[in-house]
């Protein structure tokens, strides 16, 4: 394996862990507010963290900036807002979604946005290998053994489902856009280009649809602050930086140990015990992480 694609991979595996262990924040800020609330100061925050990086970044001097992208700025503005109202999908569904729908069911949906990624692919000329294809499916079998504990059949696909689907596609397009925008635009602007649209889109909606108060905001400091820094300012830019060198699929199945992170950081935190079912379900999704890198 080449040292940069095990950077990458390292990377990826790093965001999955750091957005898995915000599910234990996430659930604690939400008794505070609104999810388009929680959601939009998270992600302005994210933008604002990054905002003195991106001015050391555009005005360093060295051999590097030979090597950096280089586009204008109707490109990074094209694609900032892109990827902000994708992104600004994916998360407005998944919450808004979650209120129609149990956990165990939206962790698994969302999770298919791991077998998206390869079928949408398959749209704009992608031709995955079969360790990709093998991966995916261990993945996501081992998403369904974590995630669902109850009776799951396509006829109980109910309103909340069906948003959480959709939400699942949005991550999938998300993954394959920032894959094709990665090597082409500086990835830290980038990201606090899409950060800063999709948190000015999630306040907008929560002023018309939520009661955003300061009171709400306060109490929910603390998992703002993890969901804000780390989950969004840290995590979506080392995706970003990760994509430059990793393939959209193989990218999806390491982000998909997202959900393992999860149930780990629920066994630290929240004194949640896995059963043997959820243990072997963590251990597909391993199976499918070495799958997509020893037969890429």
């Amino acid at each position: 394996m080449k040292r940069e694609t095990l950077a990458s991979d390292l990377l990826l595996l790093l965001t999955a862990a750091i957005w898995g262990f915000a599910f234990a924040a996430q659930r604690v800020g939400m008794e505070h507010v609104g999810p388009f609330t929680f959601n939009g100061v998270r992600f302005l925050l994210g933008a604002a963290a990054l905002v003195p990086v991106v001015l050391r970044v555009q005005s360093s001097q060295g051999p590097k900036q030979a090597l950096r992208p280089k586009a204008s700025p109707r490109a990074y503005a094209v694609g900032g807002l892109l990827a902000g109202c994708v992104l600004f999908a994916g998360a407005s569904l998944q919450q808004v979604g979650l209120v129609y729908t149990t956990a165990g069911k939206a962790g698994f949906i969302t999770g298919l946005y791991v077998v998206f990624v390869p079928l949408l692919g398959l749209f704009a000329g992608q031709r995955p290998g079969a360790g990709a294809w093998l991966g995916a499916s261990a993945a996501t079998v081992g998403m369904y053994l974590l995630s669902i504990n109850e009776s799951f059949s396509m006829d109980s696909i109910n309103y909340g489902d069906a948003l959480v689907l959709a939400c699942a596609v949005c991550f999938a397009l998300h993954v394959l856009l920032i894959g094709y925008l990665a090597p082409r635009l500086e990835p830290v602007t980038l990201s606090c280009l899409q950060f800063a649209w999709c948190g000015a889109l999630s306040l907008i909606t929560a002023a018309a649809m939520e009661d955003v108060a300061w009171s709400g905001i306060a109490a929910a400091g603390l998992p703002i602050l993890y969901g804000g820094l780390l989950s969004v300012g840290v995590a979506y830019t080392l995706q970003v930086v990760a994509q430059r060198k990793a393939e959209p699929t193989h990218a999806a199945i390491l982000l998909s140990m997202e959900s393992v992170f999860a149930a780990l950081g629920g066994y630290l935190f929240l004194d949640e015990m896995m059963s043997g079912r959820a243990v072997a379900g963590c251990a597909l999704m391993l199976a499918g992480m070495l799958a997509s890198q020893l037969r890429p």
